[in-house]
């Protein structure tokens, strides 16, 4: 199995899970450096997404391949062309934008791509399954850790924005059953943690998880807009901010996928939140 995207968060956690489950396990990586963090047993592959023709030793006899798109959209014909030739399936990690939730109906630069890259999957007719995480529970190490860890308020847009976090490590769990177990091919699912939780009622989880309240003030999207300047770009910071808009007032999209497949619960992110906990302390590194 080839985890194209390896040391991602996503793809890292696809081969930690696979190398449990005893599954041979082959990685790509851009950068050489990365490739020492990976763990031991697992075949590495120095490779780029925009040279389609870097791919072809680590495809050579793959069997299965986990795609992670990190790169710009010119190169995804010749590379989905090159993963159909070599591997037999494709798991694809895309987005939910065909959800009928406001929240993932908002334009977006990054759905439009997956929406091509799976076209180009369909039409080259190998054996697919197709990935649709909501909100990665990650995302709140990003977002709000920098202002937790000190003890500062969390200052954030649309707090009353609800989603439905899921586990980065549900999302590899998936991930990771569909590369190496068959009856999946052509399945399409949407992946949601099991609640629905306001932005707000997320920081208090993460405070509850640390046992100490942490303040949460709204703050209006242009300050959202002037703070992510230079760090996220400008159609992102929009979609978000649409996104978060649509979704006030209403339960997040909650789906019982992970627990269809995987047989077990999902992680809560109450759950997410006590097992990340030390990220989020004065002393972390972040």
């Amino acid at each position: 199995m080839l985890v194209i995207g390896a040391t991602g968060r996503i793809g890292r956690l696809v081969i930690d899970r696979l190398l449990a489950e005893g599954v041979p396990v082959r990685a790509l990586t851009r950068r050489p450096e990365a490739a020492v963090t990976l763990p031991a047993g697992v075949e590495t592959f120095i490779g780029d997404l925009t040279v389609p023709e870097s791919l072809d030793p680590a495809l050579n006899g793959a069997g299965a391949a986990f795609l992670v798109w990190t790169a710009p959209p010119q190169t995804a014909a010749a590379v989905v062309e090159r993963l159909a030739a070599h591997v037999r399936r494709i798991v694809f990690l895309s987005s939910p934008f065909r959800t009928p939730h406001p929240f993932f109906q908002q334009p977006n630069p990054a759905s439009a791509l997956h929406a091509e890259i799976e076209r180009l999957i369909a039409a080259a007719g190998v054996e697919s399954t197709i990935i649709r995480p909501g909100m990665f529970a990650s995302n709140s190490l990003a977002w709000w850790a920098s202002a937790i860890r000190p003890g500062r308020a969390v200052r954030w847009p649309y707090g009353a924005a609800a989603t439905a976090p899921v586990d980065d490590r549900d999302i590899a769990a998936v991930a990771a059953l569909m590369l190496h177990q068959d009856g999946y091919s052509g399945a399409d699912f949407v992946l949601t943690g099991p609640e629905s939780l306001t932005q707000a009622e997320q920081v208090g989880v993460i405070g509850d998880a640390l046992g100490r309240r942490i303040a949460f003030e709204e703050m209006t999207p242009d300050e959202f807009r002037n703070l992510s300047q230079g760090a996220v770009p400008g159609p992102a910071v929009e979609m978000l901010l649409a996104a978060w808009n649509a979704a006030v007032g209403r339960p997040a999209y909650v789906t019982t996928t992970v627990a269809d497949v995987l047989g077990t619960a999902p992680r809560t992110f109450h759950q997410w939140a006590a097992d990340h906990a030390e990220a989020f302390t004065p002393d972390s590194e972040g």
